[in-house]
C-alpha cells in the first residue's frame, strides 16, 4: 500500500502551537528520560519523527501523544531546544480536531477569535432564553419555591437535555478516536473479553490521573487531580442534587459542603495555573496556546458567578441572585456545549480512553523486542 506524505504537516501543526519541530535531530534523549515511554509507545521521539516525515495518517492512528503527560523532562533534556513536550501537546490539539466530525475543534484551535465569538453568541442566546422563560413563568424577585424566576425543576430538565447533547457529541468523537487508532487497525482483531477485561483502566485513569503521579515532580499531578475531582464533584451536584443545592436561604451542609470544597478546588487550581503561565514558572507552563487562556478564564468566570449567586441568595437578595444566576448559566452552557466536547476539556475523555486502548494494543499487537542499537531505534522511529 502506498504511503501518503503531507509535506505541509509541520506547518499545519504549527497552527496548533508547535514551533520547534524542525530543530529535532532524533538523538533520542527525550524518550530516554521519559518515565512513560517504552518499546511499544516510543514517544516523544517517534511522533516527532513521523511529524517531520509528514506521515499524517500514522500520527492520526497513534495513541502516543495522549500517553504523554507533559512532565517537562523531555523538553528540559533536549539539546536542540526542540520542545518535544510542547509538540506532544500540540499534537493532542490536532488529534482532537481530527476526531471531531463537526470541524468545530479545528476552527477553535486555529482561531481564538472564532472560539471566543462562539462562546459570546452562545452566552447571549442562553441568557435571552432564560430571561424570556423567567419573565414568562416567574417573578424576578423570587429565587426558589412557588413563583421562582428560574425554578430548579425547569433548570434540572435543561441540564439533562444539555448532558445528553454533550454525551452524544463527545461520545461520537470518542468512537471516531477508537476507529482511527484501534478499530481500523487490521493487526488488532476485535476481542470482546479483552475489552471487558481492560475496562477498569478507564475509570482508574479518569479519576486518579495515576500516570501523572509517576512524573519526577508530583505537584502537577496533585493540581490536575484536585481540579478534575472538583469539576466532577460540582457536575454531580448539579446533575443529581440541583434542588437541594438551589434551595435556601438556609445552608444545607449535606450538599453545600461538597459544593464549597469543589468551588475552592476550582478557584485555587485555576489561579495557580494562571499565575504559573504568566510567570512561566514550570516547563509545562512555558508555552500557552490561546485555548489554554480561554479555558482558564471561562472556568474562573463560571466558578465566581456560581459562588456569587449562592452568596446573594443566602443574603436574602433574591433579585440580585436571579440576575447572577442568569449570568452563571450563560457561562455554563457554552463551557459545557462548546469547551467540553471541542476544546481543552475534551482531554478528560480522550486521555483515559487512550490509556484504555493502549492496554488493548499491548495485548493484541505483537510486542517489539528490546531495542539497544541506534540503527534499530532509527528503524523503529521511521
Amino acid at each position: 500500500m502506498a504511503i501518503r506524505i503531507n509535506p505541509k504537516l509541520v506547518t499545519a501543526i504549527a497552527k496548533y502551537g508547535a514551533e520547534d519541530v524542525q530543530k529535532c535531530y532524533h538523538c533520542g534523549n527525550c524518550s530516554a528520560v521519559c518515565l512513560h515511554a517504552d518499546e511499544t509507545f516510543n514517544f516523544p521521539r517517534k511522533p516527532m519523527r513521523l511529524l517531520q516525515m509528514g506521515l499524517e495518517k500514522r500520527i492520526e492512528a497513534s495513541l502516543d501523544p495522549w500517553l504523554c503527560y507533559y512532565c517537562g523532562q523531555c523538553s528540559t533534556q533536549c539539546p536542540r531546544g526542540a520542545e518535544p513536550g510542547e509538540t506532544m501537546m500540540s499534537l493532542r490539539r490536532w488529534l482532537t480536531a481530527r476526531y471531531d466530525f463537526t470541524g468545530i475543534s479545528r476552527l477553535f484551535y486555529q482561531s481564538w477569535k472564532a472560539e471566543l465569538a462562539a462562546i459570546l453568541i452562545m452566552a447571549v442566546l442562553t441568557a435571552a432564553g432564560f430571561l424570556l422563560y423567567g419573565f414568562s413563568y416567574g417573578d424576578l424577585r423570587v429565587y426558589d419555591g412557588p413563583g421562582a424566576f428560574l425554578p430548579s425543576s425547569a433548570v434540572h430538565i435543561f441540564d439533562w437535555a444539555m448532558a445528553i447533547v454533550l454525551v452524544l457529541l463527545l461520545g461520537s468523537n470518542a468512537a471516531r478516536m477508537w476507529w482511527l487508532t484501534t478499530g481500523s487497525n487490521k493487526k488488532i482483531k476485535f476481542d470482546f473479553w479483552l475489552y471487558v477485561k481492560k475496562l477498569y483502566t478507564l475509570p482508574l485513569h479518569f479519576f486518579t490521573q495515576k500516570r501523572y503521579a509517576d512524573c519526577e515532580s508530583r505537584q502537577p499531578w496533585k493540581l490536575h487531580l484536585w481540579l478534575m475531582l472538583s469539576y466532577v464533584t460540582m457536575l454531580v451536584l448539579i446533575m443529581f442534587f440541583l434542588e437541594p443545592m438551589q434551595a435556601g436561604p438556609d445552608i444545607r451542609w449535606s450538599v453545600h459542603a461538597l459544593g464549597y470544597a469543589a468551588a475552592l478546588g476550582l478557584l485555587v487550581t485555576v489561579v495557580y495555573a494562571i499565575h504559573g503561565r504568566v510567570k512561566k514558572s514550570e516547563v509545562h507552563m512555558k508555552h500557552s496556546h490561546e485555548s489554554d487562556w480561554i479555558f482558564l478564564f471561562m472556568l474562573v468566570l463560571v466558578t465566581v458567578s456560581g459562588v456569587l449567586q449562592h452568596v446573594l441568595h443566602r443574603a436574602g437578595t433574591d433579585m440580585a441572585a436571579n440576575i447572577a444566576y442568569v449570568v452563571h448559566l450563560a457561562l455554563v452552557v457554552p463551557m459545557l456545549t462548546l469547551e467540553v466536547p471541542f476544546s481543552k476539556w475534551s482531554h478528560l475523555a480522550y486521555r483515559p480512553l487512550a490509556m484504555y486502548l493502549a492496554e488493548i494494543h499491548r495485548v493484541a499487537l505483537p510486542q517489539p523486542k528490546a531495542l539497544t542499537e541506534p540503527a534499530e531505534l532509527m528503524k523503529m522511529a521511521s
